[in-house]
């Protein structure tokens, strides 16, 4: 008998939750794949990898020119959920050529401010062609 009210219980708290998940789409954003561009759970916003593509499915001509598309496409799933640069408590940086760090890190720079975000860089990857970099942010804003 006391098992309907504890099933209860976990039945509202885990709908509770699904309410509070929502996907989050910048205008004229596009997927290549079955995902969400973020998806925002309570105060924390998850930003799906992100490459160097613009909005016409091109990669600009340089590596810099990349970066700055790829975090560029970040912002938007960020302001779109209203959040910032200065929100993100983590990144994961994904680069076909490790060789390409410091000019990465160049770019990265003046997008995060102080205090930067926990971050972790692996190179070696080999990314959907003709992709040289992938960036995903995890965001959190007290509620």
């Amino acid at each position: 008998m006391t098992r309907l009210p504890i099933t209860l219980l976990f039945l509202a708290a885990s709908l509770s939750f699904a309410a509070d998940k929502q996907a989050v789409f910048p205008e004229g954003a596009s997927t290549a794949g079955p995902y969400s561009p973020g998806i925002l759970a309570g105060g924390t916003l998850y930003c799906a990898g992100q490459v160097g593509r613009d909005k016409d499915g091109q990669y600009p001509p340089t590596f810099e020119a990349e970066v700055k598309q790829a975090l560029e496409n970040v912002n938007a799933i960020l302001k779109k959920a209203g959040y910032t640069f200065a929100d993100a408590v983590s990144v994961q940086v994904h680069l076909s050529d490790i060789g390409d760090f410091q000019r990465m890190n160049q770019v990265y720079m003046t997008y995060f401010p102080e205090p930067r975000p926990a971050r972790t860089t692996v190179g070696g990857i080999k990314l959907v062609p003709p992709a040289r970099i992938e960036i995903t942010v995890t965001a959190w804003k007290k509620k």
